[in-house]
């Protein structure tokens, strides 16, 4: 008896799973030969839920709530994607949704478009989204109906989808809780009007991500916060030939996505500095997040909410940092103070590498050769690939990049103080009276800095 029960319990969780493998619904799978002949637009809706992650529903956009499932006192996120001239699926998509589940109980509809955005025209695709964005504002429309909350909605676009999201915003007067631009797509975008792309009008908070604004991406700010990762172009770790294949054309682009996703892990996040150019951010001229308050510089990404209501009261915010090539993206800034005492003036370049744990990170400061005059202190921004919790040794290395031949310099250093600019409650590292030999790494132990004046 008690085998034929276990049989039979074993017999039904198997045909549960079969039922349920045969009634998800999947993102339209199209190819390099559907995008060639060019698609018709066909906006599809599938569902996801804390109950059914891996498992899309698709929606009736006149009854959303037809779907039991889909619960509309929740919030919603629409993930909207952009062109795709190979007809394949994003290869972000589920991990998108799942983190975005994830980190909240909600309604996740992934906006599937793939007929209408798979065709070699792009021209073609652009004049689509408006199509695309009127098909989502009526969905939105009826889900209002139903009682959902329009501020408890967040549109999620890439690329050509930020700018169907500010369609859809500014349709519906900019009573969106949220839009979050991804890369926004530059080409038959830039140089147009508020009214004919995403705008910070389009929501009651706009954040967006720009990574490739050299080529694909949008260049000026569109949002409350526009946030540069390494200047907003040209990201670590991605091809710089076109021998590279398609990498090279989509690897900037794509990067703001996956930015986006490491931002979700709580042990990822990255400080962005409000400033006015990169240059300056690398310049250390930005470090200092005073009109912050205690709340301290804004995280990047998914939590920069936040820090909303004094983005708004700032207005429109450009912020920058850096990021290592690849995942964990996030990079620790120190502030670096340099005193010296030669009496003629010195330029060159400052590596600083920290040791503890057994662990090793590294600091290579040169954009552009440093300026150290006598008694002046010399501010510069040391960006190390990872964060060691306890630094035990500083090892530092100057160089004026001259040839072999050129004569060798020194530096003579009154102090040297390094202070975490993320962890406030830190006290600043120092070290006095080093003398740095021109390619010569010096290692020493720090110590806690005096209050003086050098």
């Amino acid at each position: 008896m008690f085998l034929c029960k276990c049989l039979t319990a074993l017999l039904l969780q198997l045909t549960v799973q079969i039922y349920e493998a045969q009634t998800c619904d999947t993102f339209t799978d199209l190819n390099l030969g559907h995008a060639f002949l060019g698609t018709t637009l066909d906006v599809r809706l599938l569902l996801y839920t804390r109950a059914n992650v891996s498992c899309g529903r698709l929606l009736s956009h006149s009854n959303p709530t037809a779907n039991p499932q889909f619960n509309v006192s929740r919030p919603t996120a629409f993930i909207i994607h952009g062109y795709r001239p190979s007809g394949s699926p994003p290869a972000w998509l589920g991990d998108l949704t799942e983190r975005l589940l994830a980190r909240r109980d909600a309604n996740v509809l992934v906006v599937d478009w793939n007929h209408g955005a798979a065709n070699l025209d792009y021209l073609k695709v652009v004049r689509n989204t408006r199509s695309a964005a009127a098909n989502l504002t009526a969905f939105v429309q009826n889900m209002q109906a139903k009682g959902a909350s329009l501020s408890s909605i967040h549109l999620i676009g890439v690329s050509l989808g930020a700018h169907i999201s500010g369609f859809v915003g500014a349709s519906l007067n900019g009573t969106i809780g949220r839009i979050t631009a991804l890369d926004p797509a530059g080409p038959q975008f830039t140089d147009t009007g508020p009214e004919d792309r995403l705008d910070p009008t389009d929501a009651q908070f706009v954040d967006v991500i720009h990574t490739d604004m050299d080529a694909l991406g949008f260049r000026k700010p569109l949002g409350h916060v526009d946030f540069y990762p390494n200047g907003g172009a040209d990201q670590p770790g991605c091809p710089r030939t076109i021998f590279s294949g398609s990498k090279y054309f989509k690897c900037d682009h794509q990067r703001s996505v996956f930015l986006y996703l490491d931002s979700m892990s709580r042990t990822h996040n990255i400080t962005a500095y409000p400033c006015d150019t990169y240059k300056d951010f690398l310049d250390g001229r930005c470090m200092d997040c005073d009109q912050f308050g205690d709340d301290g510089c804004p995280v990047f990404g998914y939590d920069i909410t936040q820090w909303r209501d004094k983005l708004l009261k700032l207005g429109q915010t450009s912020t920058f940092f850096s990021t290592n090539k690849q995942s964990p993206f996030c990079k620790t800034a120190y502030k670096l103070d340099i005193v010296i005492w030669n009496q003629e003036v010195r330029w060159g370049y400052i590596t600083v590498k920290l040791h503890g744990g057994g662990k090793e990170t590294q600091a290579t400061i040169n954009h552009k050769a440093a300026k150290f005059q006598r008694y002046k202190e010399t501010r510069l921004l040391a960006q190390f690939d990872k964060d060691l919790p306890l630094v035990q040794r500083i090892s530092v290395t100057y160089t004026t990049g001259s040839g072999v031949l050129k004569p060798k310099y020194k530096l003579r250093v009154l102090r040297l103080r390094l202070t975490h600019l993320e962890r406030k409650e830190e006290r600043p590292l120092c070290r006095y009276d080093i003398l740095l030999e021109e390619n010569r790494e010096v290692l020493f132990r720090p110590i806690p800095c005096e209050d003086s004046n050098f």
